[in-house]
C-alpha cells in the first residue's frame, strides 16, 4: 500500500510507515502543505496513494465525489495525539484494513473503534 500523509499530521507518521515497509510520502515532500484538499486527493489518485489525515474534509469530499478512489484514513481523537501513538495504532490496523482500502474506502480510526465505509457511497 502507498500513502500520502496530510499536513494535519506529523511527517513522523509518514516516516513510521516507511520504516514499517510501506511506501509513504508527506504532503511536505511535494511542497503541498498549503494545497487545497482537492489537489491533495488528485495527487493521491494519480499516484494510487491512500490519504492519511486528521482532516474530516477528505471523507466528505470522497463521499460526495461518487468515485471509489482514492481511499482515505482519518485519524481522530487518539488520546495525546502523539505521532508515535498514531503510527503504532495505524500500522497495527493496516493488515485488517488492506482489502477495504484497496477496493476504495473511508476509514476512521479513533481510540475506541475503527469504522469503514466503502466507496462509492
Amino acid at each position: 500500500m502507498k500513502f500520502l500523509v496530510g499536513n494535519a499530521l506529523s511527517p513522523v507518521l509518514s516516516e513510521a510507515l516507511l520504516a514499517a515497509g510501506y511506501d509513504s510520502r508527506h504532503v511536505r515532500d511535494y511542497q503541498m502543505q498549503a494545497a487545497a484538499d482537492v489537489d491533495i486527493l488528485a495527487r493521491a489518485k494519480v499516484e494510487e496513494r491512500i490519504v492519511v489525515s486528521a482532516d474530516t474534509d477528505f471523507g466528505t469530499l470522497l463521499t460526495q465525489s461518487g468515485e471509489s478512489t482514492p481511499s482515505a484514513i482519518l485519524i481522530r481523537r487518539l488520546g495525546d495525539r502523539h505521532p508515535s501513538k498514531q503510527s503504532a495504532i495505524l500500522i497495527a490496523n493496516l493488515p485488517a484494513l488492506e482489502e477495504d482500502l484497496m477496493a476504495g474506502a473511508v476509514v476512521v480510526i479513533d481510540e475506541n473503534r475503527v469504522r469503514i465505509r466503502r466507496l462509492p457511497v
